[in-house]
């Protein structure tokens, strides 16, 4: 037998957050294949200050930006016939983490409460295709011609990237087999998002507490 004044060691990783099978249960993240209508979508980099904001878009299907952000994409949702597709990457990660399409214009005049810092306002959804870190070498090539021909890597947050070049993006994210995500961190965020709804205040209202039906967001015709 063992020597009881030693502790046992699980190997085994702890079991993903319940509100993660959840989600991957009604959301087929990462399809096989690529069936999202290219030709005629509008493409934009997100940059986020934090994973956990991006742990917060997943688990409620929103996301917000800057005021200028905001308006720059709002008004992309307004001119647009097709889909409007965002390509997420988190500042000094090395890496885009996902891709979602905005699938509402944005609602100025709300604060949702979700995320890390209180002073992002307005919000809008989104339904996240794609959850995986393809590394930035992967996609450096691309150049922007609307951004004096800088890499795709080197954007501010809602830059847009002109379609031939969205096109490509999103193939390449679509193809790369990823072996990390922020889905292997879950459990972790779950955590810092309780320490955070405590440290914001009990007695504060938050605007959701459970994940919304993702039913209930259908994409514009």
């Amino acid at each position: 037998g063992q020597d009881p004044s030693y502790p046992i060691i699980d190997p085994r990783p702890p079991p993903p957050p319940a509100v993660l099978e959840k989600l991957k249960s009604e959301n087929q993240y990462n399809p096989k294949d690529l069936t999202l209508d290219l030709k005629n979508a509008r493409y934009f980099v997100i940059k986020s200050y934090s994973e956990d904001d991006i742990h917060r878009s997943i688990k409620y299907n929103i996301w917000t930006s800057t005021e200028h952000g905001n308006k720059r994409l709002n008004e992309a949702w307004n001119e647009s016939k097709g889909p409007i597709y965002l390509v997420f990457s988190v500042n000094g990660s090395g890496h885009f983490c996902g891709v979602a399409e905005m699938i509402s214009g944005v609602d100025t005049n709300i604060c949702t409460g979700v995320w890390s810092q209180d002073k992002w306002k307005g919000k809008f959804d989104v339904k996240w295709v794609y959850v995986k870190d393809v590394p930035n070498n992967q996609l450096r090539h691309i150049k922007l011609e609307n951004n004096d021909n800088k890499p795709v890597t080197n954007s501010r947050d809602t830059q847009e990237v002109p379609r031939d070049k969205g096109i490509q993006l999103l193939r390449i994210l679509h193809d790369y087999k990823h072996s990390t995500s922020i889905f292997d961190d879950f459990g972790h965020y779950e955590k810092r998002q309780d320490e955070d709804n405590a440290r914001k205040g009990a007695d504060r209202k938050q605007w959701v507490t459970e994940p919304k039906d993702s039913d209930s967001n259908k994409p514009k015709n």
